[in-house]
Formats: structure tokens, sequence, C-alpha cells
């Protein structure tokens, strides 16, 4: 009987694991968009699995800040606000600069090429902007640079700021497309300087700046649009 117990227990915790997984990744695609209501059964349904384990999912959500709850309405997809956005990127723009920093020495001439020809594909697609792609194709170019630090805490912590912000960061340049340029510009130059040897913590500032500048464009196109 104890036996059984224990299979029950285990499979229980995977198919939260299962939910949880799901459920993540469906509001970091935008199929539940910030506000809308996770609903217990029809998650259920949708996952095939009893509702216990969903609650369970939902529940671990809500305390990385995916899903908030209330009253009298239930569980729902977390809203970003434009101050919270800013505050997690001017945070990320500290966590990938250290990262990026401790990666020197460590990437190789492949993950260069890899990064260069990202921000080709980029450049390509400035004369007809698509920001979704771009956007998606500006966290793979930062990715394939970090990617190797060989600290798997601070990429975990990484990882998990970016899935919160994962709604808003797909469209960010469809509310600067201005930037653009200057991000592949920028780009560019970074890859100059990792090519030239430059050291860890001048690669370190260059991208914590290259981050911040983006944050200001935000705030600062936020500002002319509550003046209009």
């Amino acid at each position: 009987m104890t036996a059984i117990v224990g299979v029950d227990a285990t499979s229980a915790a995977s198919k939260a694991d299962r939910a949880y997984e799901t459920l993540r990744q469906w509001i970091a695609e935008g199929v539940y968009q910030p506000g809308e209501r996770l609903i217990l059964q029809r998650i259920a349904r949708d996952l095939d699995i009893s509702p216990v384990p969903v609650r369970e999912a939902i529940r671990r959500l809500e305390a990385e800040g995916f899903a908030s709850f209330q009253r009298n309405v239930g569980a729902r997809v977390s809203s970003i606000n434009a101050n919270a956005y800013a505050e997690s990127m001017q945070t990320l723009a500290v966590l990938e600069g250290v990262a990026t920093g401790l990666a020197v020495g460590r990437l190789t001439k492949r993950d260069l090429q890899l990064a260069a020809r990202i921000n080709d594909r980029m450049a390509a697609g400035l004369s007809r902007l698509d920001p979704v792609s771009f956007t998606r194709d500006n966290k793979a170019f930062h990715e394939a640079l970090y990617r190797p630090c060989g600290n798997a805490h601070l990429l975990s912590v990484i990882d998990l700021e970016w899935s919160r912000l994962d709604a808003i960061r797909r469209s960010t340049f469809a509310f600067v497309p201005e930037r653009a340029p200057g991000a592949v510009e920028e780009h560019r130059h970074l890859l100059e300087r990792l090519r030239d040897g430059a050291p860890a913590m001048e690669i370190e500032l260059l991208i914590r700046e290259h981050r911040l500048t983006t944050v200001r464009s935000f705030l600062e196109r936020r500002a002319e649009l509550d003046r209009s």
C-alpha cells in the first residue's frame, strides 16, 4: 500500500509539473494574455488531467509572479505596468552585463559567428521592421553571448525574469521602432570588441549601457504618450 501511495504521489507531482510548464509556456507565448482569467476546469480539460495538479500549478505561477489571485474572480495572468517593466529591464541590464562579462574567455569562434549571423538578420529586416521577429532575434543575440558564462544560477535568474516579461518583450520594438537601427550598430561594435579581446569589465559595461539605452527610449516614449 505504501508503494502505491508513493507512485500516486509521484504521478500527481509529475502532472503538476507538466501543468506548470505548459501554463508558463502559454503565458510566455501569449496564448493567455495579461489580465486573462485562468479557469481551472477549462485548463484541466485542455491538459486532460484533473483540476488538482492545475490548482497546484497556478499556485506556483502566483508565487513566481506570473499570475495573481483576485477575490470573487480567481486567478488571472499578471499584468505588467510600464514602471515594473522598466525596473525589470534595468535589473536585466546589470545581470546580462555580468553574465556576458563572465562569458569573455569562454566564447568560441562559433558563438561569435552565431551572434553575428543573428545581427545580420536583424539588420536585413530594418527596412521592413517586424517588431516581433526583431525583438526575438535581439534576445537570441544576447543569449548567444551570455549563455556560455558558466554560472547556472545567474542564468536561471535571467531566464526567470525574461519569462515574466515575455508578453511585453515580444513587442518592445513595436513601441520604440526608432531604437532598432541603433541596437544593430551597438551589436556590431560589441562583436568587434569581443573579437579584439576587450577585457571582461569593458564588455560588461557595454552590455549594460546598451540595454539601458533601450530602457531610456522606452521611458521617453511613454512620457511622450502621457503628455499627448
